[in-house]
């Protein structure tokens, strides 16, 4: 899907008999037809698509750094494959039954569409990388070598690589009945050859597979002395390229390509039939390797024949082959910025600004005067690290309960954690084991939790703990328990904390802080949740009081005063959801949307949504936080969450929505997490009512104004000349 760079308005194309069927729909509340589901919802799938188009762009902008803009372009790589990896392989598993693929015609037109969006994708991202990013990089003096390229020198040092780090660790197969076709791993770089002439023993094996080495890195750095003053790099594709024929000896080389297969990454256990679910994982995350097959990536020059030997091998149709010019696996590529230190080449460092009565005031005290509410990245995660170190040594500390979502395989918090739990304290963590991409770094965690005296417990049984929840219990004067809650939007990982846009929430209140202890007792025990005043946890209660505040604007819309939503998240696809909001549009109620990635949801439809806006924000940082603002007649209600608007998060997840209740804070929230991002025109987005994007351009006399760039500057410490 390619999207529109222009800044017209979108223009209406609902025929009135659509219109119609719209309305009958909804007021009904009837199950929508093929026909008419169509008309209210765009398809997820294609949504996706359109936000890697987004992300795309930033690689393709002139205005972003040169090294940026080759993160992007991996970025959008390491996209596709979670969307082949998860999305993909869920579609074709819904629809295969005894191993042969459903011929519905709805699916096959949206496997089509898929496939056509995707290599259109893929075809793009690597005319950037070939036409734009390697030569300007070369004029920067950062040259990535391929074998013509590189001179005597480079070319003699190379093959010694080769014989000294390399071919050591190869294994080439050449098949035969004895050597089947080798298990290969996901998203691993391999090589097939085509072989002329007799092997040792007199047979004409005429394919071979190459494994590269996983333990290599993929962009090798040539020493200084051979670089002429800049950087010289090289694949390790490309060296085995050069070399390959020196594996088979004797033989000649006719043909070769390197390739890399896609599988099915979607874990699963039958978590009712498990006796233990961490070993039941840890066997699934083996598996994992080796799902199945569903996308094929090739080298553009690769004959037809090896591949379609290999689309035999895989058991993949044609149209999920991807020829590609260039690296197989650009995410691979990330590590080509690693070896550059140009600062021009990047963008201008920025560092979160630490507010200096966070930081010389016990953490404690302070929140006993006043709740702390923190807007990361352009404010420190740290200050949420040092709650939890200052919990770990506090002697009136007695208890530390804490979500576990992603938090990386190095984690101040878990280590502050285990701290606590070898002191005596009580320390309980509920470890998501299920979060997917993270579980073997859990299940760590799990494991050193448990071996440090902590109670550790796995959630709910085929519900994810997505809420982001800490607290600390402490014992105060006159023997008082008191509860120190901290509240978040996203995870406890320290590396996603430095580019991802969350709030926080550091709070003693005491009915808050409270309601979050309920939780973890509902969590560890089982229990039936009491009845929450201030937080909505899924899958009881978000949905429905997400539901009941929209229609609250509409009905204070429908009486003549102002109706006003505003809500950011990551994707929006609940279609209950989507409905309230299309019958609030219809009551007259203002809604703006910020919808990052996928939006189910089609604006600007008369009769249906004509009252409702959708913009999504692709900037330097991942938009993550999730907000909900309602007017309620000037009471400006403002939720936090760990949701989006998704039916996984409110029914699948465990899910908080929480309530920001100081005035000044709510301030806060609006001033920053929503009202930059609906005037931003640099690094915005507009979805028209055909699911369309359209990138909004500054016009006339306009000022050019950028959400994340405002907030660096007022929150943080943004380097000059920036």
């Amino acid at each position: 899907m390619q999207q529109r760079d222009v800044d017209n308005p979108p223009v209406e194309v609902q025929a009135e008999k659509q219109e119609s069927l719209v309305k009958t729909s909804l007021v009904t509340n009837s199950a929508p037809t093929e026909l008419s589901r169509s008309v209210i919802f765009l398809d997820r799938e294609i949504s996706q698509i359109a936000f890697n188009w987004r992300v795309l762009a930033q690689a393709e902008d002139k205005n972003v750094p040169l090294l940026e803009r080759l993160r992007y372009l991996c970025i959008v790589g390491s996209n596709l494959d979670e969307f082949f990896e998860v999305r993909v392989a869920s579609l074709l598993a819904q629809n295969t039954v005894d191993g042969e693929l459903a011929q519905h015609p709805a699916f096959l037109a949206t496997l089509d569409r898929i496939g056509q969006e995707c290599h259109e994708l893929v075809a793009r991202q690597y005319a950037v990388l070939n036409q734009e990013i390697l030569p300007q990089l070369s004029k920067n003096g950062v040259h990535l070598l391929r074998h013509n390229d590189r001179n005597e020198a480079q070319r003699a040092w190379v093959k010694s690589y080769f014989e000294r780090e390399v071919r050591p660790l190869l294994t080439p197969i050449g098949l035969d009945p004895a050597h089947p076709f080798p298990q290969v791993v996901n998203k691993s770089l391999n090589f097939i050859v085509s072989l002329a002439g007799k092997d040792a023993f007199g047979r004409g094996t005429a394919i071979a597979i190459v494994k590269a080495p996983r333990v290599l890195p993929r962009v090798i750095r040539l020493p200084d002395e051979l670089s002429d003053g800049g950087v010289a790099l090289c694949l390790l594709s490309s060296i085995i390229h050069a070399h390959i024929a020196d594996l088979f000896n004797g033989r000649e080389v006719l043909s070769y390509s390197q390739f890399r297969v896609t599988r099915d990454s979607d874990l699963w256990v039958d978590e009712e039939e498990v006796k233990n679910l961490r070993q039941a994982l840890q066997g699934e995350l083996q598996s994992r390797q080796f799902g199945v097959a569903v996308r094929l990536e090739v080298a553009k020059n690769c004959p037809e024949n090896l591949s379609d030997f290999l689309l035999e091998q895989f058991s993949l149709h044609r149209n999920r082959l991807y020829p590609v010019d260039g690296p197989v696996n650009m995410v691979r590529l990330s590590e080509l910025v690693d070896h550059v230190k140009q600062p021009n080449l990047r963008f201008p460092p920025f560092t979160a600004k630490v507010s200096g009565k966070y930081a010389h005031t016990d953490i404690f005290t302070l929140l006993n005067k006043q709740d702390i509410l923190l807007h990361h990245p352009f404010q420190p995660f740290q200050t949420v690290i040092d709650f939890i170190r200052a919990a770990s040594v506090d002697p009136c500390v007695v208890a530390i309960k804490q979500t576990i979502y992603r938090t990386g395989m190095n984690s101040d918090l878990m280590e502050s954690l285990i701290v606590a739990a070898q002191q005596g304290k009580e320390v309980t963590v509920i470890v998501e084991l299920m979060a997917r991409f993270d579980e073997e770094a859990n299940i760590n965690w799990a494991d050193k939790l448990q071996r440090a005296g902590a109670q550790v417990v796995y959630g709910v049984v085929g519900l994810k703990t997505h809420a982001k929840l800490a607290l600390v219990i402490r014992r105060e004067e006159g023997g008082v328990l008191r509860h120190y809650a901290h509240l978040g939007t996203g995870n406890y990982h320290p590396s996603t904390t430095k580019f991802y846009t969350d709030f926080g929430l550091l709070t003693a209140h005491p009915e808050l802080a409270a309601e979050v202890n309920e939780i973890f007792i509902h969590l560890t025990g089982l229990t039936k949740p009491k009845k929450l005043d201030y937080l909505w946890l899924a899958p009881f209660a978000l949905q429905p009081q997400i539901i009941k505040a929209i229609r609250n604007e509409a009905k204070i819309a429908k009486s003549g005063r102002p109706g006003r939503i505003i809500a950011k998240m990551n994707a929006l696809l609940d279609e209950s959801v989507i409905r309230a909001l299309y019958a609030a549009s219809a009551d007259g109620v203002k809604i703006d949307l910020i919808i990052r990635g996928a939006c189910a949801l089609r604006p600007g439809v008369p009769g249906l949504s004509e009252n409702i806006k959708v913009r999504s924000i692709i900037g330097r940082f991942l938009e993550h936080s999730r907000i909900y603002y309602f007017r309620n007649d000037l009471q400006h209600d403002v939720y936090l969450a760990s949701a989006d608007w998704m039916n996984r998060n409110l029914f699948r997840r465990i899910e908080v929505a929480f309530p920001v209740l100081e005035k000044a804070q709510k301030k806060r929230v609006i001033s920053e997490g929503l009202e930059p991002y609906l005037k931003d025109n640099v690094n915005a987005w507009v979805l028209d009512s055909e699911g369309e994007y359209q990138r909004k351009r500054v016009r006339g006399k306009q000022q050019s104004f950028c959400a994340q760039q405002y907030l660096m500057q007022h929150l943080g410490s943004l380097s000059e000349g920036s």
